[in-house]
């Protein structure tokens, strides 16, 4: 037998598979095709203090070895899905499970922050300061170290459940970012967000999305997921969350390796909607063919040799 359980800030999770935001709405679609109690726990759909209409289409286009959305945190707003879809989820799914809040001002972060922490079923809350498919907020946070801790100095005073700050790659040095949020009072850190990208229709000589940009997912950015994640293990000593084209159990041991606690997978649920619960069946064959016994004896492992 092999134990897959890893501990986020205090609380347990079977096993450290969680789909990432914006993946995984609030839960429901999937609930309706397997039994999501299976996951470690879950990231909600990108919630913001006000409702968002999101940017305008198209906002979704295909790229080799993955995908560029430019959706813009399209949401019914704080009140409404803790009003709504919350009561919902704790029906479905009885786990702990992680708010992702954005923002667009400081004030707003604190505001939809202290409303998410008073709510029983929210384990975590992932900040995210990295969208960036967004004018005037997300990743503009999140691409200045001094910025970064603003947010996270802001929203740690106003909060008590722990604190992940969603780091964008879109950087010159994610480590000194993911340092200066450790500083101002992170729990943990979640990397990485979407990487800036463009397509253009060779026949309207015009970029694909409306929005002109879009954010790169899918197996073509796993190495930069890896090395960024490797690169902030080096700079912090809170968990760190890995992300970035995950899409099997090998991915997933590779990303605790370079120093993740747990992995969210993101855009392979897109692509097959079963892709974590067949992740997670993997995941003890693929731990007894390394010999691995105890999944958290290898979080940072690529650092000792």
């Amino acid at each position: 037998m092999v134990d897959t359980r890893v501990q986020l800030s205090g609380i347990w999770l079977d096993n450290p598979i969680i789909p990432a935001s914006g993946t995984f709405g609030y839960g429901q679609e999937f609930a309706q095709l397997y039994d999501i109690n299976c996951l470690g726990s879950f990231s909600f759909k990108g919630t913001t203090l006000q409702p968002r209409f999101g940017n305008p289409t198209p906002r979704i286009a295909e790229a080799p070895a993955g995908m560029l959305n430019a959706v813009g945190l399209q949401n019914p707003g704080a009140q409404q899905v803790i009003e709504r879809e919350l009561p919902r989820l704790k029906q479905i799914f009885h786990k702990p499970v992680m708010a992702n809040i954005s923002g667009f001002s400081v004030e707003d972060y604190v505001r939809a922050c202290a409303l998410f922490d008073r709510e029983e079923q929210v384990g975590w809350l992932e900040v995210n300061v990295s969208c960036p498919n967004v004018h005037g907020g997300g990743m503009s946070f999140g691409t200045s170290p001094a910025s970064a801790a603003e947010v996270t100095r802001a929203v740690k005073a106003v909060t008590h459940k722990p604190v992940y700050i969603k780091l964008s790659p879109n950087v010159t040095d994610i480590a000194a970012i993911a340092s200066a949020c450790e500083q101002a009072g992170a729990d943990g850190i979640s990397l990485i967000n979407t990487l800036l990208a463009m397509r253009i229709d060779l026949k309207t000589r015009r970029p694909v999305l409306a929005n002109g940009t879009g954010g790169l997912s899918g197996p073509a950015i796993l190495p930069v997921a890896v090395r960024m994640v490797y690169q902030v293990y080096q700079a912090v000593s809170i968990p760190i969350i890995g992300m970035g084209g995950v899409s099997s159990a090998e991915d997933v041991l590779e990303l605790m390796l370079a120093g993740a606690t747990a992995v969210e997978v993101g855009a392979a649920n897109l692509a097959d909607p079963f892709a974590c619960p067949k992740i997670i069946d993997g995941l003890p064959a693929a731990m007894q063919r390394l010999g691995i016994r105890d999944i958290k004896e290898i979080i940072g492992g690529a650092h000792h040799g």
